[in-house]
Formats: structure tokens, sequence, C-alpha cells
């Protein structure tokens, strides 16, 4: 299996939470990521899931980088995948860039 980076599952995730319709949620729902999985997106924008092993676990580690704690995946108008490091809710809880009221 080719290696995939800590960075490419994290954005392969985030792309599948920005595929519902966002009006459709209210509220922020955790993600369901699976540790026997390795998720990608590739150079034409698309996203895969593959199902892992452990007999090259080494591999895959190698040249993997963690992804901060505070990181915000999006995707823009342009259909560019994006992630933002830094603050993305408000004092009181409620999501930075949501939807105008």
């Amino acid at each position: 299996m080719t290696a995939f980076s800590i960075k490419t599952f994290a954005i392969a995730m985030a792309l599948g939470a920005f595929a519902a319709p966002a009006s459709a949620q209210t509220a922020a729902t955790p993600w369901e990521l699976k540790s026997d999985m390795g998720y990608a997106y590739d150079k034409d924008g698309k996203t895969f899931s593959y199902k892992m092993g452990t007999s090259n676990a080494g591999e895959l580690l190698k040249g993997a980088k963690k992804v901060p704690k505070g990181t915000l995946f999006f995707i823009g108008h342009n259909g560019q995948l994006y992630m933002r490091s830094g603050p993305y809710l408000e004092g009181d809880g409620k999501f930075k860039f949501g939807p105008d009221q």
C-alpha cells in the first residue's frame, strides 16, 4: 500500500465532513475516524478510503506529520481544500465562520 501522511488522512476526513449540506447542520458533529482506515485526497481533488493493515505501519509513519489541534479544514469557493490553524470558535463556543443570521 502506498504510504499516506496523517495530513492527507485529515484532509480526506475534512472533505467528508463538507459533503453534507451546511444548511442541514446547526451544531458541530464529531467525525467518526477509524484506526484501520486510510483516507486520501488525490491530485484531482477526489477522496478515497482504504482498508489498512499493520505489516507496513512503520513505512506509513515515515514522513507523516501530526495535524495540530485547533486546525480547521474547509473548501473554498474555488473548490480548493484549505486548512487554517487558529481560533475558529467565538468566546461563547459558536462557530466564528457560520452562516449569516
